[in-house]
């Protein structure tokens, strides 16, 4: 991605200081108005405010890597917390913020902020919204995938695609049917598995 993420936040945990996989980020055009209902002027706006969260975000997880501190981690907690609320107003006023509303590079700091969101419920509903987001042809099919595995690893249950990383063993998360694990990931836009952790295993 461009300034609102490392390029592997996403395949790692990181709603827990762990990581998740991140795809490039795409072109950061002004949002238009495409049937979604939201004026330009307003979609605009709600796209410099989520890029804006997410960036403050990764500004402090930096500072958190040079210089762990428990006042940091507090801010990072705290700044988790204040944007999932932020991003809650605006899903219930206007849906997920899908690329077609506010751009590429806002919804996938949507995604970023709903990650690292202290809330599984909302999480849940969230993904459902993304599902149908991606059904129709809205939201990346990776942007499911990630919020996918994302809440079957916090239900205790096996993800689909390999993309949260246990920190302590540094292997994925147990996933279900294994033998078409690298199938599902290429449907979806993903590395096969081995070929991703290698790349993680030497900081690509």
């Amino acid at each position: 991605m461009n300034g609102i993420g490392a390029s592997r936040h996403l395949t790692q945990d990181a709603p827990h200081d762990e990581q998740h996989e991140e795809h490039a980020a795409l072109a950061h055009d002004a949002p238009q108005d495409r049937g979604t209902g939201v004026l330009p002027a307003l979609a605009s706006a709600l796209a410099r405010e989520l890029v804006r969260r997410a960036e403050e975000e990764q500004l402090l997880m930096r500072q958190a890597q040079r210089n762990r501190t428990p006042g940091l981690r507090r801010r990072i907690l705290d700044c988790r917390k204040d944007n999932a609320e932020a991003l809650k107003a605006i899903v219930r006023r206007h849906a997920w913020p899908t690329a077609d509303l506010v751009g590429a590079e806002a919804s996938t700091a949507a995604l970023m902020i709903l990650l690292h969101a202290p809330d599984l419920d909302f999480q849940l509903s969230c993904r459902d919204l993304i599902a149908q987001a991606t059904a129709d042809g809205r939201c990346p099919a990776l942007h499911h995938a990630y919020i996918a595995d994302h809440c079957a690893v916090e239900l205790g249950q096996p993800q689909y695609y390999g993309t949260r990383i246990d920190p302590s063993t540094f292997r994925p998360y147990p996933t279900r049917c294994p033998d078409t694990l690298d199938e599902r990931r290429r449907d979806v836009g993903l590395a096969p598995l081995e070929e991703q952790m290698r790349m993680l295993r030497h900081g690509a």
